[in-house]
């Protein structure tokens, strides 16, 4: 058997985390969970990193909690379980999952984690919880209708229905289909953080930052005071004053 463990490629100031027990299907033991949150706070820490992609070894995306360990646990081992996907849910730096299999359980909980998904046609979409005789977890009733609506999620996690790529596509819950097999899907996850690769780093943290404040406010208004005071901040930068230059530069030339 392969050993299990987070593989960390950097790429071009994009970190790609790779979910690696295939024989497994990439399931979350505690361990690998653990692992996972750690690498996740090691790329926030690194500098050079501006941007995370997150992937699983083929044929599977991620297939859920491991079921030994979902079986003994009680409060304690859930919240470990969960402490791999929450890593990202929670994580300062833009993050992108590329889907390229199944996505079941604490899988799905995985993806919808992420700030942006892009899947290819293996991938596959499952709650599976009801199946299980266990109650959802680990924020999925809160994360997956803000992705697709109520009428999916109650058709996932109440009605146990499998969604493959394109209707995730379909319904939101994926950004991309990308044409190709696991390589493909991964440039193409790597290439779309490009632009927040090339960015200031403290520019691409503090508009996740503002967009997570803006996120749950009411009005207009306050939401243009929120990214008024970040966007002041920003245009003391010397980066800023550079771009500006280089883009007057360009224009002149046309």
């Amino acid at each position: 058997m392969a050993t299990a463990e987070i593989r960390v490629d950097r790429r071009d100031h994009v970190a790609v985390l790779t979910v690696h027990d295939p024989d497994r299907r990439n399931a979350l033991t505690l361990s690998l969970s653990a692992d996972l949150a750690s690498a996740v706070a090691e790329c926030e820490q690194d500098e050079d990193v501006h941007a995370v992609v997150v992937t699983g070894t083929p044929p599977a995306f991620c297939a859920g909690a491991d079921l030994t360990a979902l079986g003994e646990a009680r409060e304690a081992g859930l919240r470990q379980i969960y402490a791999g996907f929450l890593a990202l849910a929670h994580c300062t730096l833009p993050t992108i999952a590329a889907v390229g299999g199944s996505a079941v359980g604490a899988g799905l909980n995985l993806a919808l984690a992420c700030d942006v998904r892009l899947a290819n046609q293996h991938a596959r979409f499952d709650s599976r919880f009801l199946q299980l005789g266990i109650h959802p977890g680990g924020g999925m009733t809160w994360m997956l209708p803000r992705a697709t609506g109520q009428q999916t999620t109650a058709a996932m996690a109440l009605f146990g229905q499998v969604v493959d790529a394109a209707t995730a596509h379909r319904v939101g819950l994926v950004w991309q289909l990308v044409d190709g097999e696991h390589d493909a899907l991964v440039d193409a996850a790597v290439e779309l953080a490009g632009p927040a690769a090339r960015a200031p780093r403290e520019l691409v943290l503090a508009t996740k930052r503002t967009m997570r404040t803006t996120a749950v406010l009411d009005e207009h208004a306050a939401a243009v005071e929120a990214e008024l005071a970040a966007q002041l901040v920003s245009m003391e930068s010397p980066a800023f004053t550079e771009r500006l230059a280089a883009m007057k530069e360009r224009i002149s030339r046309r």
